[in-house]
């Protein structure tokens, strides 16, 4: 059984001194989520992702890492993106309207171990020329290669153990696909009380969320399952987060790493930070 225990620990100088970094983290626990179980209702699981896709859109949660992307885009001589574990979408409509303005063809394929099939709709519906979707299940750590694409994953590397995390990274790598990887959340004190709050949003933000669902309303309100749910993958999900250290950890321990240029670090927005990894082709 691992060990569960939560301990504060200093992470040392691992990123670029001018970027804003949190210099205590926790141990890292890998506790399950709600939304990775397999016999869960899918009906609340999407209303999770729902949720998510949500604030993140509202809030334009990644548009601190618009440069990343670009940068990923371009390295891969393309003008597609192919998101992996995307649940409900994340943030890539707000992302896709600010990439459309440099990139005009810009093409955003988005799959899922258990696709969300109802919100890949809504989000296409939103940006038909850009979005399209898998409705086959998309194994994370055995991606099809897609010529000519960047591969990204927001909100999701957490789902996956040291191992697996360590997969997804050498199979982009083996098949010779930009990767970039983008968390919301960071591994400490800070992060874990404002997942405390989460329940609240959840309370707030629900009547908006389109389209409107009925039973979404009664699983907030009446029996306040997807706060819960929220509140409970929230913290698992900080709890579960790789720190920068960790993550320039595996790509060491990756095979032919040196194929690739790598950057990890934290970008700063207005009133967030994204941690985020990118791996490039070396020209």
């Amino acid at each position: 059984m691992p060990n569960t225990s939560v301990w504060l620990k200093w992470e040392g100088p691992s990123v670029n001194p001018k970027q804003s970094v949190n210099i205590y983290s926790m141990r890292r626990i890998h506790a399950f989520e709600f939304g990775d179980l397999s016999w869960f209702p899918r009906k609340l699981k999407n209303y999770g992702t729902d949720y998510l896709q949500f604030a993140a859109d509202t809030f334009d949660l990644y548009k601190c890492v618009l440069p990343l992307l670009q940068r990923g885009i371009e390295s891969s001589a393309s003008t597609t993106i192919v998101d992996i574990a995307s649940g409900g979408g994340g943030g890539l409509v707000k992302i896709a309207e600010h990439l459309k303005k440099s990139i005009p063809h810009l093409k955003i394929i988005l799959s899922d171990f258990y696709p969300n099939i109802e919100a890949f709709k809504k989000t296409k519906a939103r940006q038909p020329d850009i979005f399209e979707y898998v409705e086959e299940p998309v194994n994370a750590l055995d991606v099809p290669k897609y010529v000519n694409a960047f591969r990204t994953q927001f909100l999701s590397l957490h789902h996956f153990r040291p191992k697996d995390a360590k997969t997804i990274l050498q199979n982009a790598l083996d098949i010779n696909q930009a990767i970039g990887i983008f968390e919301a959340q960071q591994r400490d004190i800070k992060n874990l009380a404002r997942m405390i709050l989460s329940p609240i949003a959840v309370l707030l933000m629900t009547p908006f969320i389109k389209p409107f669902k009925f039973d979404r309303i009664i699983f907030t309100y009446l029996f306040p399952v997807l706060p819960l749910l929220t509140l409970w993958d929230g913290i698992i999900s900080v709890l579960r987060t790789y720190t920068v250290k960790e993550l320039n950890q595996m790509i060491v321990e990756l095979k032919n790493h040196e194929r690739f240029n790598w950057e990890v670090g934290i970008a700063k927005g207005k009133s967030n930070q994204i941690l985020y990894l990118i791996g490039t082709l070396k020209k």
